[in-house]
């Protein structure tokens, strides 16, 4: 690999790493999460500060991710057709269930979340642009329960089963329970897995040839909506599945 690649695969590291921090961070703590010496990941900071894909804030000597993120993010969005499609059918949702709605799409072995719709009383606690690994979420879940088995069991041998809480699934063989039950009746749950106190309901959106374009989930707290409280939305879950599938599959460029 050349020096001149190496480098652009570092900033592009970095300028991940920055979707951790929204509201911005130091450059020690980019450099700390890259594993960059402090002088590698501070030129790299301002390198991308440069080219408006991260900004610089003087007064508080944070870095946050820039406005040319957002604008390639809304067009990337605008051009598969996720903002015209997915968010009328999650609003759709939510407001047929009173809760929180989200779509995500299959990013290698993460789940990297499109859009979601807040409920009327409460929020969730994912927001655009988040990733997690697939055995974490309810939609990871219910993508790999949508895929050919043999495909979801490669997957699942890639997957290191890092926490994201104390429930977290932690192997492959509990992980394979689950989707297997998700594929039996449709849909998959996840209790706490995600954040403490928070549940979801998530079913895979398949177009008609049988691909998977992603997965669409309701989620809610615990003292508000229990599992049996969820499964109760599984005929508008799979209404807003469909809708997607279709919707996805018509907008998809065509060779």
């Amino acid at each position: 690999m050349s020096s001149g690649s190496s480098t652009l695969l570092k900033g592009l590291d970095v300028l991940r790493l920055m979707g951790r921090y929204p509201s911005g961070a130091p450059a020690a703590v980019i450099a700390k999460d890259s594993e960059l010496p402090f002088s590698t990941a501070y030129r790299l900071l301002n390198s991308l500060v440069a080219s408006g894909f991260a900004e610089f804030d003087a007064d508080t000597k944070q870095y946050r991710p820039g406005l040319a993120i957002f604008e390639l993010s809304s067009k990337v969005a605008s051009a598969r057709g996720y903002d015209g499609t997915v968010l009328p059918v999650l609003q759709q949702l939510s407001d047929a269930t009173n809760e929180s709605c989200l779509f995500a799409v299959r990013d290698g072995l993460d789940t990297v979340t499109v859009h979601t719709v807040d409920g009327p009383e409460f929020r969730q606690t994912t927001d655009p642009g988040d990733r997690l690994p697939l055995h974490v979420s309810s939609m990871g879940k219910a993508i790999l329960a949508g895929l050919p088995e043999d495909e979801a069991d490669e997957l699942i041998e890639q997957l290191t089963f890092e926490p994201r809480t104390e429930r977290t699934v932690s192997s492959a063989a509990a992980l394979r329970n689950q989707i297997a039950q998700g594929r039996k009746v449709g849909y998959v749950y996840q209790s706490e897995e995600v954040d403490l106190g928070m549940n979801a309901i998530g079913a895979p959106v398949i177009d008609p040839n049988g691909n998977v374009l992603g997965a669409v989930a309701i989620a809610a707290p615990l003292f508000r909506a229990t599992k049996t409280d969820l499964i109760q939305h599984r005929e508008a879950l799979d209404t807003a599945a469909y809708r997607l599938a279709i919707a996805l599959t018509t907008i998809q460029p065509r060779g």
